[in-house]
């Protein structure tokens, strides 16, 4: 492989995508519409970088907390980050993937040579998130642009996806900002060599895609955080799509008593049939005396929050994966944590590496011991992302996927 792109246009793509025009938008996001599908220019890739053609991205609280404000990024921005698809082209640089692969996106990429990316996943990437916050690729810039003014509506019309690009008397263009290094509500997406996993050409599209989040955040916490033996009792707090992801694979990892825990009855519901031994609200499990020695809180409040430390045995780990807003504020009793020999660890992307830890998680998937196509919910088009968004905010759906 000499980075070739056989089959592929080498000029700028004309693709279409979610673009999130504002922040905090007001609800319904169905009517105040905060994000526009609509058409834009894409560069090919630099030496570094793939082109991807999406196949599937799910809908994920990370994409949820820009449109509601919890998440200041920069806009506008092409949302998506929980995606999967085909390379169709790569940089002259990129020697190990080739067009036809299959790859997963990850939300934060990491360099390889800071020294977060030594802790071997329990640190973040330092120059990922510096990118991210950005919004740009980690090779820095962007690849995204429209015309200057102009958000135009939804529409297939001359020119999409024909890959022609700006030529002479073409208007002025903006960029538009990457979202997580991703940027997947779209047809197509360029991205850092370094911010995809493969993957086999086995696994649809829908699976790839919970891979590089849900399962690599929820999964990850439960065995680079929390790390239960093969016995342990394990409690989940929280049955989003990371919540659910983390009871999956406890379940296919330790055989002892596994409760999960949330306010919805149609989650719990869910969560029995998925494998847990007990689905409990949170009054519940604590009228029950539900204690075990690893517990993840995967709902991002501090409610749920303080339910997984109450919910902890003597000795036990709490892992918090769940993303609260900036503001809010939780109570524990330091005495506690003293006097039972308690620990709680911040958890940021399952503390995982994603090219170690999701072929782990493929390969449970292959073995038929992690059953990830439950963990989607729904299926929309591109065209109904601020209805989905709608849905994930009443917390009606698990992972809805939009599939290309």
């Amino acid at each position: 492989m000499n980075g070739s792109s056989t089959g592929a246009r080498s000029g700028p793509l004309t693709i279409r995508g979610a673009v999130l025009e504002r922040i905090g938008a007001e609800r319904p996001y169905a009517r105040s519409a905060p994000l526009r599908v609509q058409e834009l220019t894409l560069d090919p890739p630099g030496p570094g970088e793939l082109l991807v053609r999406i196949e599937a991205a799910g809908l994920c609280h990370s994409d949820l907390s820009v449109v509601d404000g919890n998440r200041v990024r920069p806009v506008p921005m092409l949302l998506g980050h929980e995606s999967a698809g085909t390379v169709e082209r790569v940089g002259a640089e990129v020697t190990d993937l080739a067009p036809g692969d299959r790859v997963v996106m990850v939300f934060l990429p990491r360099c390889g040579e800071c020294a977060e990316c030594r802790t071997e996943g329990r640190l973040p990437c330092s120059r990922g998130s510096v990118a991210n916050n950005a919004g740009e690729l980690l090779g820095g810039g962007r690849r995204l642009h429209r015309p200057v003014g102009g958000h135009p509506d939804a529409g297939d019309g001359p020119g999409a996806g024909d890959g022609s690009g700006a030529g002479a008397g073409a208007p002025a263009m903006e960029d538009v900002h990457h979202h997580l290094g991703v940027s997947g509500f779209a047809t197509h997406a360029v991205v850092d060599r370094r911010s995809v996993v493969p993957i086999g050409a086995d696994v649809p599209a829908g699976v790839a895609a919970v891979l590089g989040c849900a399962v690599l955040t929820g999964g990850g916490a439960v065995v680079n955080a929390a790390r239960p033996g093969p016995e342990d009792d394990v409690v989940i707090v929280g049955l989003g799509g990371v919540g659910m992801a983390a009871l999956l694979v406890a379940r296919a990892l330790t055989s002892g008593t596994v409760t999960a825990v949330d306010q919805q009855e149609s989650k719990l519901e869910l969560a029995r049939r998925l494998g847990a031994d007990r689905a409990l609200t949170p009054r519940q499990a604590e009228e029950d005396g539900i204690r075990a020695v690893a517990v993840i809180e995967a709902a991002g409040h501090p409610r749920a929050f303080e339910t997984a430390v109450r919910l902890t045995a003597p000795g036990g780990t709490t892992v918090t994966v769940g993303l609260p807003a900036p503001d809010a504020r939780a109570e524990i009793s330091p005495l506690v944590l003293t006097a039972e020999a308690r620990t709680i660890v911040g958890s940021y992307l399952g503390s995982a590496v994603p090219a170690r830890d999701i072929p782990r998680f493929e390969a449970l998937w292959r073995e038929g011991k992690l059953p990830l196509e439950e963990l989607i919910s729904g299926t929309i088009g591109l065209d109904q992302v601020n209805e989905g968004m709608d849905r994930l905010a009443d917390g009606l759906a698990v992972r809805q996927v939009i599939q290309f």
